[in-house]
């Protein structure tokens, strides 16, 4: 099939966005430097501000929507201050304007902030085709993509109904920004996310579903040597809970459970009488979910039970399949992929992101149109440099072309 050609209107903002490459790299090495990461309050205040003034510059408003507190058993919960949400909207998107299109990126990484880190700025490659640095590609990238393409629409005199949100905390499970995500996925009929692109440049048609969770064992404490026999050991009720649930995953079904990491007592001549171990699981449905929390649920023991075993979890991300509007609008991101002389996969991937969240929703969602490269969350995190280019040219042409969307029923 022939790809359409590019309009003149879709040839000038391609044009003005050519025009911003070398802004483009100076954003993300600003970006890169910012450290976002483990809910570092300073850097993730910083990188907001920054964002909120680029889309105030656009004449958007911006809402800071308070978190809300995470499970108090799941990892991390507790350290430092919940993060607000910021939702910018754009004048067309105030004034009721429509098809009304989300968009949406994390400003948090997986990188620790100084002095905890040692991998802080952006170091480009020879020739500069690559760069490395932390968050280049997941997703601080991918922000700097969408803005080239918010202002280069702006600056070719075009009103898109757009509002974008900007969370904190999608590293972590979108704990604190879930209320918010969902509220604004009600609110739309077109979600498009920037997590970095998958390889080849493709996006991601359908995810895995994602959960947390922990088993507490409870034992009774006693000298190994002098009491042993009248101690209850909670390490080893706890690693039968383990080789348990090692026993429900099922990889070439989709069915993923993963344990780790797992805590108890640091001496070894006292019989634990606390063990607690922290999984995650994957699933591919909605059933396959419901099965996995069946039987880890069923590892749970009485409440006055010696050994005890307490079972917590919370499967916040349902599994992300492909639906008909999710189908229509990545043939729409093809095509505009097609004009651009580019080819767009269609992949799909065990990961997790939020655009699972705004899918549940009902919200046709396209969450990979962000940045090429690779080595997500190691300390050689990579960024092809030129689709910072390419893949603002993208989302603008796809932007443009959604302006005849009409959205599928959500019922």
């Amino acid at each position: 099939m022939t790809a359409q050609p590019l309009s003149g209107e879709e040839s000038k903002v391609c044009a003005a966005i050519e025009r911003r490459a070398e802004r483009m790299l100076a954003d993300l090495r600003r970006y890169v430097e910012i450290p976002t990461g483990h809910n570092h309050s300073a850097g993730l205040d910083e990188q907001r501000g920054l964002v909120v003034e680029r889309l105030a510059a656009l004449g958007a408003g911006a809402e800071s929507v308070p978190g809300e507190a995470k499970p108090d058993w799941l990892l991390g919960a507790g350290e430092g201050p919940i993060p607000p949400t910021v939702v910018c909207r754009s004048g067309a998107a105030r004034r009721g304007e429509g098809p009304r299109v989300l968009l949406a990126s994390h400003l948090d990484t997986v990188f620790a902030p100084p002095p905890g880190g040692k991998f802080l700025s952006l170091s480009v490659a020879p020739g500069g085709a690559t760069a490395v640095g932390p968050g280049v590609v997941d997703m601080k990238g991918g922000i700097v993509i969408a803005l080239s393409a918010l202002e280069a629409l702006a600056e070719a005199g075009i009103e898109i109904p757009w509002t974008y949100v900007f969370n904190s905390d999608e590293e972590t499970g979108s704990y604190h920004s879930e209320r918010a995500l969902r509220a604004e996925a009600r609110r739309h009929d077109i979600g498009l996310a920037t997590e970095p692109a998958l390889p080849g440049g493709g996006i991601a048609i359908e995810r895995l579903g994602s959960g947390q969770f922990m088993l507490e064992a409870r034992g009774s404490s006693a000298h190994v040597g002098r009491d042993f026999e009248k101690g209850v050991s909670a390490v080893t009720a706890l690693a039968r809970a383990i080789v348990r649930c090692a026993e429900i995953a099922d990889p070439g079904a989709g069915r993923l459970v993963n344990i780790g990491p797992i805590s108890s007592n640091d001496a070894t001549n006292v019989v634990p009488d606390l063990a607690k171990a922290w999984g995650n699981v994957r699933f591919p449905t909605r059933e396959v979910c419901d099965d996995i929390a069946r039987r880890i649920d069923a590892l749970a023991t009485a409440e006055h039970a010696m050994p005890g075993l307490i079972v917590r979890r919370s499967f916040n991300r349902a599994a992300k399949p492909l639906t008909p509007g999710t189908q229509r609008l990545a043939e729409e991101a093809r095509g505009a992929a097609e004009s651009l002389g580019l080819s767009l996969p269609f992949l799909k991937t065990g990961g997790v992101c939020d655009g699972n969240i705004l899918q549940e929703e009902g919200l046709p969602t396209i969450d990979t149109l962000g940045a090429r490269g690779g080595g997500l969350h190691t300390h050689q995190e990579w960024i092809e440099l030129p689709s910072l280019v390419e893949r603002a040219r993208l989302l603008a042409v796809l932007l443009l072309r959604l302006r005849g969307w009409r959205p599928p029923d959500r019922r």
